[in-house]
C-alpha cells in the first residue's frame, strides 16, 4: 500500500495541465486551456483544463477529472496504478513492502502483464548490449541499418537469444509466472506443454503506448531464413493490454513533436519510423502493416488534425495510401499524400537526406487526396465506364467529410480539375450522403431490435450523483465549493459565547435538529468531514476535497467544481455572505420539502396496506395530516402556493 503522506506528495506535485498535455494538445483559452476531448470523438474542442482548480472537464460528454482520475480513465488504470504513474512522472519515490506470493497472485492481470513486458524489454536490451550473440547478431543488424546508439536507446531496441527457452527460463528464475509469459505473447506452449520463446533469434522492437508503457513487441528474423519466409516479422498477439488496431508504433516518442509541428507523418514499418527520427523528423508513427483503424486515427486526432501519408511508390504503397483516406476524412483529418520515388521507402530515403532536405522534398511533392486520387485513377483512362467509376470514387471520398464548408470547397476544386458540371457532382455526392445516413439508421434499428430480444445485462453501479436526489447533490456541491465560507456571524451559544457559522456547519446543524441526514453515504461522510475540519483556520473546503486521499471523494469534488472553471475569476459572479446564506437556506428548505414529500408517499403506501386495521389507519391518517401541514409551511417559506 502507498502511505497517505506519499499520496499527498504525489497530488501536490501533479499539475493538471502538465498531465493532460501528455495525451492531448492544449491551447491557451483565457485563464484555462482547451483541446479535443480524449474521452469521446469530437472535431470542435470542448475539453477545458483549469490550472487554478486542478481539474479538467468536457462540456460535450460531461467527463470531469483531476490528475489522478484523468490517468485512471485515460489509461484504464486502477487508483494505485495511476498514483504510481504520477509518482514516476514527478520522480517521487514510493516505498512498498515486498509482495508475497499470495499478494502477487491477487494483482490485477493487466498490471502483471505490463510488469512482465517491462522486464522483458529490459532483458532484450541487456542481451543486445552485453551478450556475445546480441552484439554479434542483433547489434550488427542495427548497425547495418545505420542506427546510432542514442536512437537504439530511445526506441529501447533489443535482441532475443537464439535458444528457444533462454528468455522464459530467465523469467521463471526471476519469479515471473508462466501464465503472464503466455498471456503477453512473449511465449507460447508447445504440444508437450513446455514453454517456447516467441521471438528467439530475432531483433526486438518494443511497442510503447501513449503513456510509455510497454504493451507489445515485434521481432524480426535476420539471417538467410528470411528468404521466402512469410513471417519475417512476428508481433505480439492481441491480449488484455494490446490490440493492434488500437496502437501506433512510435506514438510515445512522437507525441510531443506531433503537437509542436501540428502534423503527423504516417509510414508503414518500424525502421521507417526509427530512420526518420534519426534524420531529425520525429512527428512520425507507423501502423505497421495493419489496415488503419478508427481507433488509431482518433489517437492521432488528439494531437493534430493534419496527416501526411508517406508510403513507398510501389503498388503496395499506393494501396496503403488509398485504403485509409476515406476513414481519415470521415474523422475530420486534413489528408495529404506523398509517394516516394521508385525503389525508395521512408527508411532508405531518410538515411540519404537531412531533416531539412526531407521536409523540403515532402513540401514540394505532397498532394491533397483529390489530386492524388485523380492522378492515380484517371491518368490515361479514356473508357467512359472506367472514368465514371473513378470519378464516383473521388466524389465518394468527398462525401464522407463532415464539415460542409470543407466538403463544398473540395467539390468545387474537383469539378474544376475534372472539367465537370459542379451540380452533377453535388447530385452524386448527395446520393452517397443519403445512402450513408440510411445505412446508419438501419444499423441503429438492428442494434435496438437486438437489445430488446436479449436478456438485459446487469446495470452498472450508480455514481454518487446518480444515487442522490438533485437537491442533495446541490447541497453537497455547496459544501465542496463554499463549505468554509461564513454565512452567520456572532451567533450566541448556550454558554453565552459568540461564534461564526459557515455553510457546512449550518447545513449540518439544521438537518441534525430534525434527525435528517443525507441518503448518500459518501455525501454524508463529506459533510461530516467538512464540519470536523471547520474549526481549523487553514481549512478550505475546495482544496480539502479536491486533494482528498480517498479517490471517490476527490473525483466527486472535481465533478462538482467542473462548471465553474470555464469563466475567469474576474467574470465569475461574486458569492457574498448574504447571497450564500440565502442560497443555503433555500436549498435546505428544498431538501426538507423533498424529505416530507417522500414521507407522505411512504405513508400513503402504508395506509393502503392497513385497510383491515382501523386503529392503525387512524394513526397513519393523523401522521399524514401532520406532514401535509409541515409541507405547506415549507412551501410557503419557499414562496410557493400552499398545497391543499
Amino acid at each position: 500500500m502507498i502511505d497517505r503522506a506519499t499520496i499527498e506528495r504525489i497530488k501536490d506535485a501533479a499539475d493538471i495541465v502538465d498531465v493532460v498535455s501528455e495525451f492531448v494538445t492544449l491551447r491557451k483559452s483565457g485563464a484555462n486551456y482547451k483541446g479535443l476531448c480524449p474521452f469521446h470523438n469530437e472535431k470542435t474542442p470542448s475539453f477545458y483544463v483549469s490550472p487554478s482548480r486542478g481539474i479538467c472537464h468536457c462540456f460535450s460528454c460531461g467527463k470531469s477529472a483531476n490528475p489522478v482520475s484523468f490517468i485512471m480513465e485515460h489509461e484504464q488504470m486502477t487508483y494505485p496504478e495511476a498514483l504510481r504513474w504520477l509518482a514516476n512522472k514527478y520522480h517521487i519515490e514510493i516505498r512498498e513492502k515486498e509482495l508475497t506470493d499470495e499478494e502477487r497472485q491477487e494483482q490485477n492481470d493487466r498490471e502483471s502483464m505490463f510488469i512482465v513486458n517491462e522486464w522483458a524489454c529490459g532483458y532484450f536490451q541487456d542481451i543486445l548490449h552485453n551478450d556475445v550473440d546480441g552484439k554479434a547478431i542483433g547489434m550488427q543488424y542495427f548497425r547495418s541499418r545505420g542506427f546510432r546508439d542514442d536512437v537504439i536507446k530511445k526506441f529501447q531496441l533489443g535482441f532475443s537469444p537464439l535458444s528457444r527457452t533462454a528468455m522464459s527460463d530467465t523469467a521463471k528464475k526471476k519469479g515471473y509466472k508462466e501464465e503472464y509469459l503466455v498471456k503477453t505473447g512473449l511465449c507460447y506452449k508447445r504440444e508437450n506443454g513446455e514453454l517456447s520463446d516467441r521471438y528467439a533469434g530475432r531483433v526486438i522492437f518494443p511497442w510503447l503506448g501513449v503513456s510509455g508503457k510497454v504493451c507489445a513487441f515485434g521481432g524480426r528474423l535476420l539471417d538467410s531464413r528470411t528468404k521466402g519466409v512469410q513471417q519475417k516479422y512476428v508481433n505480439s498477439p492481441d491480449s488484455e493490454i494490446y490490440h493492434k488496431e488500437r496502437e501506433l508504433y512510435g506514438i510515445y516518442q512522437a507525441k510531443k513533436a506531433i503537437a509542436k509541428e501540428d502534423c503527423v507523418y504516417m509510414v508503414e514499418g518500424y525502421t521507417d519510423v526509427i530512420s526518420m527520427h534519426q534524420c531529425g523528423i520525429e512527428n512520425v508513427v507507423a501502423n505497421s502493416g495493419t489496415a488503419l483503424s478508427v481507433h488509431q486515427i482518433r489517437i492521432l486526432h488528439r494531437f493534430t488534425s493534419n496527416i501526411i501519408l508517406l508510403y513507398d511508390g510501389d503498388d503496395a504503397g499506393i494501396h496503403a495510401a488509398i485504403r485509409g483516406t476515406d476513414m481519415l476524412l470521415a474523422e475530420g483529418m486534413n489528408v495529404k499524400v506523398m509517394l516516394l520515388p521508385d525503389g525508395e521507402d521512408p527508411d532508405s530515403f531518410a538515411r540519404k537526406h537531412t531533416a531539412s532536405e526531407m521536409r523540403e522534398y515532402i513540401a514540394q511533392h505532397q498532394t491533397d487526396f483529390i489530386e492524388f486520387k485523380t492522378r492515380l485513377m484517371l491518368n490515361g483512362v479514356t473508357d467512359p465506364i472506367k472514368r465514371s467509376e473513378a470519378i464516383s470514387s473521388i466524389v465518394r471520398s468527398i462525401s464522407v467529410i463532415q464539415d460542409q464548408i470543407v466538403r463544398a470547397t473540395y467539390l468545387k476544386d474537383c469539378a474544376a480539375r475534372l472539367g465537370m458540371n459542379e451540380a452533377t457532382l453535388i447530385s452524386s455526392m448527395n446520393k452517397f450522403i443519403r445512402k450513408d445516413k440510411e445505412d446508419k439508421r438501419k444499423e441503429t434499428e438492428r442494434e435496438q431490435a437486438k437489445k430488446t430480444t436479449e436478456t438485459a445485462e446487469p446495470l452498472m453501479p450508480a455514481t454518487p450523483q446518480q444515487q442522490a436526489s438533485k437537491v442533495e447533490s446541490m447541497l453537497i456541491q455547496m459544501i465542496v465549493r463554499y463549505g468554509d465560507a461564513v454565512i452567520y456571524r456572532n451567533v450566541e451559544t448556550e454558554d453565552g459565547s459568540l461564534i461564526d457559522i459557515n455553510v457546512a456547519q449550518y447545513i449540518d446543524y439544521d438537518l441534525s435538529a430534525d434527525s435528517i441526514s443525507f441518503k448518500n453515504k459518501l455525501y454524508a461522510r463529506m459533510l461530516a468531514e467538512a464540519v470536523e475540519h471547520s474549526s481549523e483556520p487553514s481549512f478550505k473546503a475546495e482544496t480539502y476535497f479536491l486533494n482528498h486521499p480517498d479517490f471517490e471523494i476527490s473525483n466527486a469534488a472535481s465533478e462538482m467544481l467542473a462548471d465553474r472553471f470555464q469563466l475567469s475569476k474576474s467574470n465569475q459572479m461574486a458569492q457574498g455572505e448574504e447571497t450564500l446564506r440565502n442560497k443555503t437556506v433555500h436549498l435546505i428548505l428544498d431538501y426538507r420539502l423533498d424529505y416530507v414529500e417522500e414521507k407522505l408517499k411512504n405513508l400513503r403506501i402504508e395506509l393502503g396496506g392497513a385497510s383491515n386495521d382501523m386503529e392503525k389507519m387512524k394513526s397513519i391518517m393523523e401522521e399524514i395530516k401532520e406532514k401535509q401541514n409541515l409541507r405547506n409551511v415549507i412551501a410557503k417559506e419557499l414562496g410557493n402556493e400552499i398545497i391543499i
